[in-house]
């Protein structure tokens, strides 16, 4: 490895990164990030702090997890890579999906299809609902539905289901067909309505305004994540997923759940629509399915969809989507590893015993400073703090002052991920007590250092 002051002096300079301005990166260098064990990761100046971010949502077994790293050796000595293209497959993928069918069973999915990450699985989700409409004769069905403040990737498609403007505002014109509804989020919602129960239900009457006003013959899905995660950590009401799913099958549409961060256990259940009881259509997954130690991700697809393509004989049911490395021989030896894995170590239970202690101990943490405006979570380990300048009129506090408290965080040995005016805690699913607890009093001296 180059030494620190080399890496230093290199730092942004030659590199763009994602999600962030170029100069900005310039001016501020991002912290360099050199090793990590268990749930503590290093940076170049030999700092050691807690990983409250978990990667990005997807190192649920921790940076030292022997099964996964020695999967993808003996994979990478035995058969480093192959296509899955018409004609061939390997041992691996194999395995892989009939462990998935198992793993998902409880949500009603039986079918895989490999990709690369999250982006390419809600890609090629939205791809297969048309697709799947199509072959029933229904070709007008072609528009897709989403929350605001909904977040489900960067392609093009995924970007125009998105329900962020920073994710959309400098790329459009995005696809056509594409139409939002307010998110359950009782902090900040058109209704003026903190009742989660009461705004869930205008949420849901908005779904069906919709519909009508568009067509329900025209529309091909609905997509959501189980929790809202990237847009601030917005879990809805209960009785929210639900409702959608009843007002879908009313209507002949599909209903995608997009699981790329909520599958695997960090709810505190096994997937998010499992914690609201619900089987969807589609399900998308990636992130955690291998630890983040390799890009891979697999849409799920139940047994309805599978028996409309299955059944044809037309040839249109032929997938015309599908990237190089969908069902990659290493990403399906590291996912085997970690299933088992995070079967073996029952981390959604770890996780929601954890995630209570987080959420617990942040809310205590509002009521000490004004700052903190809204607490959201509650299930598993997926906690947002939404920063303000004043409670009363819910003023986003400026940029300096969101920076000021990152870096303290930092300082006091754990790294957090600051998106806008939250501050998003998703450790991995290991995490222990006494991290947990490490993770709370380094926001509390952050917070402490930087009031109002």
């Amino acid at each position: 490895m180059k030494d620190s002051n080399f890496l230093s002096a290199h730092n942004a300079k030659h590199l763009w990164h994602p999600m962030a301005h170029p100069a900005e990166m310039q001016a501020n260098p991002p912290a360099i990030i050199t090793a990590g064990e268990g749930c503590t990761i290093r940076d170049a100046d030999g700092a050691s702090m807690i990983d409250a971010v978990g990667g990005l949502w997807n190192v649920n077994l921790g940076y030292s997890c022997e099964v996964v790293k020695n999967a993808i050796t003996e994979q990478l000595n035995e058969l480093p890579f192959y296509s899955t293209f018409r004609g061939t497959t390997n041992d691996k993928v194999i395995e892989l999906s009939e462990m998935l069918r198992d793993f998902f069973t409880p949500d009603g999915m039986v079918r895989s299809f490999f990709t690369s990450g999250g982006s390419d699985s809600v890609e090629i989700a939205l791809r297969l609902a048309r697709q799947y409409h199509k072959l029933r004769g229904e070709s007008g069905r072609v528009k897709y539905m989403s929350l605001k403040k909904g977040y489900h990737g960067t392609h093009t498609s995924c970007a125009s289901v998105n329900g962020n403007s920073n994710f959309r505002t400098q790329y459009e014109p995005l696809m056509p067909g594409c139409y939002h509804i307010p998110a359950p989020y009782p902090y900040r919602n058109p209704f003026n309505e903190t009742d989660p129960e009461k705004l869930a239900a205008h949420c849901i009457a908005a779904f069906e305004d919709e519909i009508a006003f568009q067509g329900a013959g025209t529309v091909a899905a609905f997509i959501m994540e189980p929790i809202l995660g990237a847009g601030g950590v917005i879990p809805p009401h209960k009785s929210f997923m639900p409702a959608i799913r009843s007002i879908c099958d009313k209507y002949g549409i599909l209903l995608i759940a997009d699981e790329v961060i909520t599958a695997y256990g960090r709810t505190g259940a096994w997937s998010g629509s499992r914690l609201w009881e619900v089987q969807s259509d589609m399900m998308c997954t990636a992130k955690a399915i291998t630890n983040g130690y390799f890009p891979f991700g697999a849409v799920m697809l139940n047994q309805k969809i599978a028996e409309v393509f299955e059944s044809d004989t037309t040839g249109q049911a032929s997938i015309g989507s599908g990237y190089t490395y969908s069902g990659h021989p290493v990403g399906a030896a590291a996912a085997i590893a970690c299933v088992k894995e995070t079967l073996r170590l029952k981390v959604n239970e770890n996780a929601a015993v954890r995630g209570i202690q987080i959420f617990d101990g942040v809310k205590r943490l509002a009521e000490k400073y004004e700052i903190i405006g809204d607490v959201r979570g509650g299930h598993g380990l997926m906690t947002a703090l939404e920063l303000t300048s004043d409670r009363t009129t819910k003023a986003a506090p400026k940029k300096d002052k969101v920076n000021a408290i990152y870096n303290a965080i930092y300082q006091n040995g754990v790294m957090v991920r600051v998106s806008g005016p939250n501050v998003i805690l998703s450790p991995p699913l290991v995490i222990s007590e006494k991290e947990t607890a490490m993770i709370i009093d380094a926001i509390d001296v952050a917070m402490a250092a930087n009031p109002l």
